[in-house]
C-alpha cells in the first residue's frame, strides 16, 4: 500500500466536517505526514490544521518552531503553536513528563470532535513494544500504541503505523522535502535511542523482519488488551459502574488477577496513570484492612484511598479553595479545578446579588427548605463527601449569612439555603 493510500484510508473513514490536526515536530516524520494530509485533505475539501509543541529543552528547539513555521507557509497550512514547560523533577522521566506536557498542549487546543494525527511509524511501535517488555509491562503496555484512540473527545489517529522509517525517508527524498534533525536522536543515555541505534540493528541481522513481526505482536497484544477492558468492563458493571468508587467487599472478592485488571481498567477510565506494580500490590493487599484504616496508597499522577467501604480512585491533586472570592451569582466561578459553572439567585429578585465565596472553615450552619438550621459538616456526611474532598468545598455568603455549599470539582451544589435556588448545567436546586 503506498503512503498516499493509508492517507487516503485514514481521511475517507473520518465523519464529515471533522477538522483534522497534525501534530508536528518539524523532523522526517511529522514534516512528511503534513505534506501528504496537505494534499490529501485539499483533494477532500477537509480543514486541516498543525500544531507544533515547542518544549523549550535543547537549543535546536528554535529551529524546529522555525522549520514548521516555513513549511506550513509553504503548504498553506495554518499553524498554530504551543510552548510548554516540562517537570525535569517528574518521576516518569524526562521523555514521561515531555509527553504529558505535549498532550496537555493537544487537549487545551483542539476541541471535541477533532482529530489529531500522529507520525509514529511501525519501527516507533516494535521499540515502544521492546521497552515495555523491559520494564515488566502487562498485556496494556505489550499493546504499545493503538492505531485509535479517543481522548476527551478528541480522536488520536497514527496513520503511518504501519509503514517502516525506510519507506518514509524514501518517500521524503522523492519528493525533496527537507526537515530538522532533532540532535538528542543520537544520544545513547535515552533507553529509546540506545534501542533504536544499538539493539534494532542487531536483530534486523539476525532476522530481517524483526521491526515487523515486533509490532505485529504488539497488534496482537492491542487485541488481548481490549477483550481484557470487555472482560474487566463487565466487572464494573457488576460493581456498580463507577470507575472513580469501587466496592471493597465486592472487589477483595475478585482473584488478584481480575482485581489488578479492574483498578488498571478504572484508572485508564478516569484518565489516570496506570498504578505501577509495586503499588498496586500494596494496594490491594490493604483492602482487607480495619475499615478505620487509613489506606493511601500513591503513585506518579493517581492516587487511591479507602473510605466508607469504597475504593477510592483519583487524580493526585493538591489543590485546595483557599480564596475569597466576590460573586454576582451568574458568572462562571473561577477555580484551581478550572471554571466551575453555576447560578445561584434569590428566589425574589431577578438581578444579580454581591456574594461573598469562602472556603469552608466549619462550624457553617444553612437554614435549609423543610429542614430548619442545618450544621454543614453533619450534610456533608450525609452527602457521602469524602474528607480529602472537603478542601474542594465552597460556602456562599450573602450579608453575613451562609446561604449555599458547592462542590468546585464536580460544579455541584450540596446544600441551598431557603429562598435561593441554585443551578447547574439543566440541574437546578432550590
Amino acid at each position: 500500500m503506498s503512503l498516499s493510500s493509508h492517507i487516503e484510508r485514514a481521511l475517507v473513514a473520518l465523519p464529515p466536517g471533522r477538522a483534522v490536526w497534525i501534530a508536528l515536530s518539524g523532523g522526517l516524520d511529522s514534516s512528511l505526514l503534513l505534506s501528504l494530509a496537505a494534499s490529501a485533505c485539499r483533494r477532500h475539501r477537509r480543514p486541516l490544521y498543525a500544531l507544533h509543541v515547542n518544549h523549550g529543552l535543547q537549543a535546536a528547539a528554535g529551529d524546529f518552531e522555525s522549520h514548521c513555521r516555513w513549511l506550513c507557509s509553504y503548504l498553506e497550512v495554518p499553524l498554530f503553536i504551543e510552548s510548554v514547560s516540562v517537570d525535569l523533577s517528574s518521576s516518569e522521566g524526562l521523555e514521561g513528563a515531555a509527553r504529558r506536557a505535549r498532550y496537555s498542549a493537544f487537549a487545551r487546543r483542539l476541541s471535541q470532535g477533532d482529530v489529531l494525527w500522529l507520525a509514529q511509524h511501525r519501527d516507533d511501535q516494535a521499540e515502544t513494544f521492546l521497552l515495555a517488555a523491559l520494564r515488566r509491562s502487562g498485556v496494556t503496555g505489550l499493546a504499545s500504541m493503538p492505531y485509535q484512540r479517543d481522548i476527551a473527545g478528541v480522536t488520536l489517529q497514527r496513520p503511518l503505523l504501519d509503514v517502516s522509517r525506510a519507506e518514509l525517508e524514501t518517500a521524503a527524498r522523492e519528493i525533496g522535502l527537507t526537515w530538522v534533525e532533532d540532535p538528542t536522536n543520537a544520544e545513547l543515555e535515552q533507553d529509546r535511542n540506545y534501542l533504536r541505534h544499538k539493539v534494532m540493528p542487531l536483530l534486523g541481522e539476525r532476522w530481517p523482519g524483526a521491526s515487523a513481526a515486533l509490532a505485529s505482536t504488539a497488534g496482537l497484544a492491542g487485541e488481548a488488551h481490549g477483550l481484557l477492558n470487555e472482560f474487566a468492563e463487565e466487572d464494573l458493571t457488576r460493581l456498580g459502574g463507577m470507575p472513580e468508587r469501587l466496592p471493597v467487599d465486592m472487589l477483595a472478592s475478585l482473584s488478584l488477577p481480575r482485581q489488578r485488571l479492574l483498578v488498571r481498567h478504572c484508572a485508564s477510565r478516569l484518565g489516570l496513570p496506570s498504578p505501577p506494580a509495586a503499588r498496586l500490590e500494596s494496594l490491594l493487599a490493604q483492602l482487607k484492612a480495619r475499615d478505620d484504616a487509613q489506606v493511601h496508597v500513591g503513585w506518579p499522577g493517581g492516587e487511591a484511598r479507602r473510605w466508607r467501604g469504597a475504593l477510592w480512585l483519583m487524580a493526585a491533586d493538591p489543590q485546595f479553595f483557599d480564596q475569597e472570592v466576590e460573586w454576582n451569582g451568574q458568572c462562571p466561578l473561577e477555580t484551581p479545578w478550572g471554571p466551575c459553572e453555576v447560578r445561584l439567585q434569590h428566589q425574589h429578585d431577578d438581578v444579580s446579588v454581591a456574594l461573598i465565596v469562602r472556603p469552608r472553615q466549619g462550624g457553617e450552619r444553612l437554614c435549609l427548605p423543610g429542614r430548619g438550621r442545618r450544621d454543614l459538616k453533619r450534610l456533608l456526611q450525609e452527602e457521602d463527601v469524602p474528607p480529602w474532598r472537603r478542601r474542594a468545598i465552597a460556602v456562599v455568603w450573602c450579608g453575613g449569612e451562609s446561604v449555599a455549599a458547592l462542590d468546585l470539582v464536580e460544579g455541584r451544589w450540596l446544600a441551598v439555603a431557603v429562598d435561593w435556588v441554585a443551578f447547574s448545567g439543566q440541574r437546578e436546586r432550590g
